[in-house]
């Protein structure tokens, strides 16, 4: 089986400490594992759950092991049908719920079916709402020996700070923009040739994704870049006072609200660093967020971040998009002279 660290070169430091801490006894039974989305975590905790299970690792004794791929439990694990490993992650509420962790609690204590251990990820750490955040930390509190538990946390999406406290805290980094250009290059390299993207297409969805591969992956090949173009130029238009909210907002209601949101956040943070003299991430939108830099004090920015954490929380209850569109557009074009947007 491949190292995870050979084809994800950022996971490198991550992955080692796993090694490190199996080779020696002294695996935590808690991670706590952040990063940006779309930058490898879920196949970073895909990765230990395959070493941890594994019979008969590969390179043990050089302190540095990684899962054989042969063994029943690689096998088992392989064909997603393995007995003593669970995922958790948001149902169609956005948040994990209470009797999901009821269960995982209960696969924490049961004794392993197949393997020496058992393996839970939880996907989205950041998603459990306040009584499975709760019912988790009894697991926290009392670990068992043959039970670990990685959870997954997006970077910026509070976790409660007593299931923090409670666990050994990674992070993964973003890779640098070499890493990510040859990880993306390798992936696009295997699709049918009249599905293959252009180099500019690919470099924007980089651009878009701030450097996470798995998600500049997941925009080369989808509808994101056009959509996020689309809603660009409304957002400008709207701003000029050339098109009405109404029109503007639709534009923005086509991305789905976590992508909407998601761009809004990063524009807000754009114009963040323009107000304290930095670079915008997104060139494209640095001219625009630039003029608006020279005219606002920085902590018209935060309000507009404020703003888009109200509405990712106000999503759990299953908000409507044009409607927290439309209010954060106003919010942006409050930020414009009077006069322009009198015009």
């Amino acid at each position: 089986m491949t190292d995870i660290a050979l084809e994800m070169p950022w996971l490198q430091k991550p992955w080692q400490f796993v090694q490190n801490g199996l080779a020696e006894g002294r695996l935590p039974h808690a991670l706590l594992v952040n990063g940006e989305c779309g930058v490898g975590k879920r196949a970073w905790a895909d990765a230990v759950s395959g070493l941890l299970l594994c019979a008969a690792p590969l390179n043990k004794d050089a302190g540095a092991p990684i899962a054989c791929g042969q063994c029943r439990q690689c096998t088992l694990l392989a064909a997603s049908s393995h007995p003593d490993v669970r995922v958790c992650s948001p149902e169609k509420s956005r948040m994990i719920k209470i009797d999901q962790i009821r269960s995982l609690s209960a696969f924490a204590v049961s004794s392993p079916q197949v393997a020496g251990r058992k393996i839970a990820i939880i996907d989205r750490a950041d998603q459990l709402n306040i009584n499975s955040a709760n019912a988790l930390l009894k697991t926290l509190e009392e670990p068992v020996e043959d039970f670990v538990l990685l959870l997954l946390q997006e970077s910026g999406r509070p976790v409660l700070p007593t299931i923090r406290s409670r666990c050994q805290v990674l992070s993964i980094p973003v890779p640098s923009t070499e890493q990510a250009d040859q990880w993306l290059a390798g992936k696009v390299a295997h699709l049918e040739a009249d599905k293959q993207p252009s180099t500019e297409l690919m470099a924007k969805s980089l651009m878009l994704a701030g450097n996470a591969p798995r998600l500049a992956l997941e925009y080369t090949t989808g509808e994101f870049p056009a959509l996020r173009d689309e809603a660009f130029n409304k957002f400008r238009q709207f701003m000029k006072g050339q098109v009405a909210v109404s029109e503007a907002a639709k534009a923005f209601k086509a991305l789905g609200l976590e992508d909407m949101l998601w761009l809004f956040e990063g524009w807000a943070s754009d114009l963040a660093r323009l107000c304290v003299g930095g670079k915008a991430n997104d060139p494209e939108a640095g001219e625009m967020l630039g003029f608006l830099a020279g005219i606002n004090p920085a902590w018209r920015a935060h309000e507009l971040l404020d703003m888009v954490r109200e509405s990712r929380s106000a999503g759990v209850y299953n908000v409507n998009p044009e409607l927290e569109a439309s209010r954060l557009l106003i919010a942006w074009r409050d930020l414009m002279p009077t006069k322009r947007r009198a015009s």
